[in-house]
């Protein structure tokens, strides 16, 4: 008998053929729910192992607030739904499902998610056991240090970068009955880089005295239990003068983790994790913090028994350094670059398959590389394949090899690029480029993890590990036909966003002296910099190329510089000396954009009203409720319409 199976659907018609459906490939259906309350009866009864969730049910909960606790409970589902409206498959893909099925259903679309949807339920269990593992074992290592070392809370801190992303950290004792700010902060910087902010630094930053830290201290309501908070809530849950709203405004944060462990009688150690992303924290982290809240309150117990707790505000830690660099090629610090650094980290060690996504140009071979670089393969090859490069008659030849005699032409065996990569890593560049009839054969060498040679008589087994990336949206070409979407769940297991270098321009500057050094090197010039009108129009322009853009418009400039600065630019389409006024001309607004510059522009002319006759909701023609969603997606703030 297969899996266990509870369809969550109201309609019955199609809740029975997908029980007839389920029942004749071998599953196991253990009920059928309408509602939420009821699915929630069937769970606790039968513990299934998948729950295909449909998002509009009886009630007024939706399949949406199922998968909440689905998550929570580690239990894989899947959605069915008819609707394609924006915002709903927006919120249901927050929940991170294991598949989406669109009725009407075809019964070899349904088996084939399932078996994607189990497959990847066993991966991800996999994964948090090992990672479980390894932040035990590293505690263990900072806990057999020397004693008396005052960096350790500082190395508990980095331990916990890669599973609860950070900007800002705060840590310390909070107690109800004390109004005296006794936490210290923690500013990352670069990649392990860490600047310390103690109640005097905090001070001088907030440009606060002690008074008056005390004061925001005493009007803060700290939280009982685990908690997180996006941009919206974090803004409107605490008032002006709460700690929380003071570090978010001084270090321009945007979300919010909580997780506070009782220590003593009304005293708890907390630790707060903020983020520059509106959104960067999710109930996902509140179960993990659950299942090694007992080491770390270990790892705590071991720290305070050498440091006394009245001092954890003035511990001396500094900024660290690497103290290798890891990432070798790969230049920047913003907080969106540092986040792809902790999921290098994360997932490197792993035999997981990784999925970079990314436009053109943001460096996604580079992080392939940095994958491998630091993996347990790192001393076995690194292939490279660049699947848009290869001739759809030639492709199979060059991934599988061929026999000699296969086909006309083949006068010698060959061996094909899985073959090369046996025990290291292969990269496939450009994956969204593979012709559909190919990737039936690359899904079989994922799931079977064998290959078979044009010509061959058996398959061969082969033991590599495959990081593929396109710039493409896979999900969109999955939805028209083009890509196979059994392959892209294989694919999809742990998915990198590289950022657009427009979403980093704080990295610029760093990313031009990088690149003025090394054509300085190449080239035997001495270059010394842009001129400071020149730095300011490139930080400007919107670098449509990202990053390979920027390197060939400085690889030109300094072939053609006369002197040690470089003074002028001429960017794609703008002539030199207007790139400053024309660089943000010529950017095309995205379509969210253009509707946010909309509806800004509707709620001025109606004064910010957004509900009643003649307010911005009937103006838009939408729902009041519509309108107030849209607007929190789109960032839309009240103090932009006066």
């Amino acid at each position: 008998m297969k899996e266990k199976i509870l369809i969550v659907e109201d309609r019955f018609i199609e809740a029975n053929d997908l029980k007839l459906m389920l029942s004749k490939a071998g599953y196991q259906v253990v009920g059928i729910a309408g509602s939420v309350q009821k699915a929630k009866t069937l769970i606790e009864q039968n513990r299934p192992d998948i729950v295909l969730l449909d998002i509009f049910l009886t009630g007024t909960l939706t399949g949406i607030d199922l998968a909440v606790q689905l998550r929570e409970e580690h239990i894989a589902f899947v959605y069915l739904s008819a609707n394609s409206n924006e915002e709903i498959l927006e919120a249901a893909k927050a929940t991170q499902p294991y598949g989406f099925l669109v009725k009407p259903f075809r019964e070899k679309d349904v088996l084939v998610t399932l078996e994607i949807a189990r497959y990847r339920h066993e991966h991800a269990l996999k994964a948090g056991s090992r990672q479980e593992a390894l932040l035990r074992t590293e505690f263990e290592q900072i806990l057999g240090r020397t004693p008396t070392s005052q960096h350790r809370l500082l190395e508990i801190a980095k331990a916990l970068q890669p599973y609860f992303p950070f900007e800002y950290l705060s840590v310390g004792f909070r107690s109800d009955n004390r109004a005296t700010y006794n936490e210290h902060g923690f500013l990352r910087i670069g990649f392990d880089e860490y600047q310390e902010v103690g109640k005097n630094e905090l001070m001088i930053i907030a440009r606060l005295n002690e008074r008056e830290l005390g004061e925001f201290e005493a009007a803060t309501v700290h939280e009982v239990i685990p908690s997180f908070y996006n941009e919206e809530t974090l803004l409107g849950s605490f008032k002006t003068a709460s700690i929380k709203r003071l570090l978010a405004d001084t270090f321009q944060l945007k979300s919010l983790l909580v997780l506070p462990m009782p220590y003593s009688e009304g005293e708890s150690f907390s630790f707060s994790f903020f983020s520059r992303r509106p959104a960067a924290y999710n109930a996902e982290y509140i179960a993990f913090f659950s299942r090694i809240q007992r080491v770390l309150t270990n790892a705590l117990e071991s720290f305070f028994s050498t440091i006394p707790r009245q001092q954890v505000g003035g511990v001396s830690t500094r900024a660290t350094t690497p103290e290798e660099r890891i990432f070798e090629g790969i230049i920047g610090k913003s907080h969106l670059l540092l986040n792809v650094f902790d999921n290098i980290l994360q997932v490197a060690p792993t035999e997981t398959s990784v999925l970079i996504l990314g436009e053109s140009g943001t460096g996604k071979e580079r992080i392939a590389e940095s994958i491998h670089r630091i993996s347990p393969r790192s001393g076995k090859p690194l292939v490279k394949v660049n699947c848009a490069a290869l001739p759809p008659s030639l492709i199979e030849s060059e991934l599988f090899g061929h026999e000699k005699g296969a086909f006309t032409g083949a006068l010698e065996k060959r061996i094909g690029k899985f073959e090369l990569a046996s025990e290291g890593t292969i990269f496939l560049d450009e994956i969204g480029e593979m012709p559909f009839e190919m990737q039936v054969k690359l899904l079989r060498v994922l799931q079977e993890r064998e290959i078979e040679r044009i010509g061959g008589r058996a398959p061969q087994k082969v033991n590599i590990r495959i990081i593929a990336a396109t710039n493409r949206n896979l999900e969109r070409e999955v939805a028209e036909g083009r890509f196979r979407l059994d392959l892209y769940y294989r694919l999809n297991v742990f998915p990198i966003l590289l950022p657009p270098l427009r979403e980093r321009k704080e990295d610029i500057p760093v990313l031009v002296t990088h690149f003025i050094n090394y054509f300085n090197r190449k080239m035997g010039k001495k270059v010394s910099g842009l001129s400071e009108k020149l730095a300011k129009n490139m930080t400007a322009y919107n670098w449509p190329g990202n990053i390979r853009e920027l390197e060939h418009v400085l690889e030109r400039s300094i072939l053609l510089a006369k002197g040690p600065t470089i003074d002028d630019v001429a960017l794609p389409g703008i002539p030199a000396k207007q790139t400053e006024a024309a660089s943000e001309e010529t950017r095309i607004k995205t379509i969210h954009e253009n509707e946010r510059d909309h509806i800004i522009a509707v709620l001025r002319k109606c004064n910010g009203r957004i509900w009643g006759a003649g307010a911005a909701a009937e103006v838009l023609n939408m729902p009041p409720s519509t309108l107030k969603s849209r607007m929190i997606k789109l960032g839309i703030k009240k103090e932009y319409t006066k």
